[in-house]
């Protein structure tokens, strides 16, 4: 067990002790635990902390660029000079989303490919 846990563990013990951690909203409810197992449980206390406090990692917030990016090309014409800008950009993430070992696959689906095929194809 890593030393920061060690410390959460024996400031909980202490709470609990004292009487603390009684009558909180919530109690007795059930946890809504995030899903942690992609991250190595050596950084999972520290990011946990960055979430918490706002923070993402480089590669989750590349991957919320990566959405917003999609949305945005989503309601441009292809042709447009901003939609060609922002597709560049888009593809600029794909990269380096792929080379951080990433799927990509969120930003695709065989519908939209098609659409985009068809809408490209007719001009």
């Amino acid at each position: 067990m890593w030393l920061i846990d060690q410390l959460v563990e024996q400031h909980i013990r202490e709470a609990v002790e004292k009487g603390e951690l009684s009558n909180l909203p919530g109690e007795g409810a059930p946890l809504q635990l995030d899903d942690d197992s992609g991250v190595p449980t050596e950084l999972r206390t520290a990011y946990r902390m960055l979430k918490n406090a706002g923070y993402l990692p480089p590669e989750l917030e590349m991957r919320r660029e990566a959405l917003e990016l999609n949305d945005l090309i989503r309601n441009l014409h292809p042709a447009d000079e901003p939609a060609k800008q922002l597709s560049k950009r888009l593809a600029l993430l794909e990269v380096k989303l792929q080379q951080a070992g990433m799927s990509t696959d969120f930003l695709r689906g065989d519908y939209e490919v098609a659409l985009h095929r068809y809408l490209l194809e007719d001009k």
